[in-house]
């Protein structure tokens, strides 16, 4: 099983990464603190790090370093509130593979965590389909046999995690994670309204309610 180190102070943040990785296979290990997110990840049984610039103890930037200093080649994700190009050129130039600026939507940071640690010998999966709707992950486009179907940026993102998990019932509180971010009101009915327009843009009968559960993707 590919297992993630997570080093990250925040324990509401570092609780919502770890449930969503682990919900899609996952093995996590969760640091608190630079000193112990650098002794870790030199052990070499981890997969990947996501690494947070703002560690107590010891900064994320300085982990870093030290890491590849030591030349492990474990691929590094930083995971930050820092926004600014400095921090962004400073994290890639110190050997980060990847930056995510917080706040962050879990699908997002999935999808960057696929492709450090997908096989180069496989193809990428650019095109998620189910039935007759098909969405191409390169253009942000959707389509349902074959007719274009227009999707705004939140849109394509909730059709998306349907389509990553076909079939499978998802509760309103794991849309909101994927889609929304750790920010999400957990009292909301955002995730009703943008179902409806999923059905209406793309077929009533395509998402299913499922009561007091979820939604369901339906492949028609």
């Amino acid at each position: 099983m590919t297992s993630i180190l997570i080093a990250e102070d925040e324990t509401r943040i570092a609780a919502f990464v770890e449930k969503g990785l682990r919900a899609n296979g996952y093995a996590t290990t969760i640091a608190t603190d630079g000193r112990t997110a650098h002794d870790l990840a030199g052990t070499g049984l981890f997969d990947l790090l996501i690494l947070d610039i703002g560690l107590p103890v010891v900064d994320g930037f300085t982990v870093l370093r030290r890491l590849r200093a030591e030349r492990h080649a474990l691929p590094v994700i930083i995971l930050t509130a820092r926004d600014a190009v400095a921090d962004t050129v400073a994290g890639l130039d110190g050997g980060a593979d990847d930056y995510v600026t917080k706040p962050f939507r879990f699908e997002e940071l999935l999808a960057r965590i696929r492709l450090r640690l997908r096989d180069d010998r496989a193809a990428e999966v650019t095109v998620l389909a189910a039935g007759e709707l098909q969405l191409d992950l390169l253009s942000r486009t959707a389509a349902v046999a074959g007719r274009s179907v227009a999707l705004s940026s939140r849109e394509f993102s909730l059709a998306e995690a349907f389509l990553r998990h076909p079939g499978q019932v998802l509760s309103r509180e794991q849309l909101l994670s994927s889609v929304w971010g750790y920010d999400f009101d957990p009292g909301s009915n955002v995730v009703d309204v943008y179902v409806r327009y999923l059905r209406k843009k793309l077929g009533a009968g395509r998402f299913e309610t499922i009561r007091g559960m979820g939604y369901r993707l339906v492949a028609t």
